[in-house]
């Protein structure tokens, strides 16, 4: 059983920055892809950002690119999203995930395991 644990979630205020964590619990991390995800009441969980098992390779949804930077620690299990000037219409609660494929993975179906998520509130 793999567990994901997210943190650094808050309120900021437009413009502001924040950096969100994701932590997991088995060592095998450093051989999968992960991937973040975010999703509003009533609407489906939507791709964020993801990277490949050696973190070489990264991607982004065209709302987010320029300003997020997803990362990761393999010697920790971590893996980070840096988030800069930060939107109202990036509030939504950020979920990590583990991916499936080697690939790029933007859907929700391409990840096994996902963490309880962390709310983030951009305010105007």
């Amino acid at each position: 059983q793999v567990q994901l644990v997210e943190s650094g979630g808050g309120l900021v205020q437009a413009g502001g920055s924040l950096r969100l964590s994701c932590a997991a619990s088995r060592r095998t991390f450093s051989m999968y892809a992960m991937g973040w995800f975010r999703q509003v009441p009533g609407k489906e969980r939507e791709f964020v950002a993801g990277d490949t098992w050696s973190g070489r390779y990264t991607y982004y949804a065209d709302s987010v690119k320029g300003r997020f930077t997803i990362s990761r620690d393999n010697a920790n299990n971590t893996v980070y999203l840096q988030m800069h000037s930060l939107k109202p219409e990036d509030t939504a609660v950020y979920f990590c995930g583990r991916s499936m494929r080697t690939g790029q993975a933007m859907r929700v179906e391409d990840y096994d395991y996902w963490g309880q998520g962390t709310q983030v509130t951009v305010s105007s």
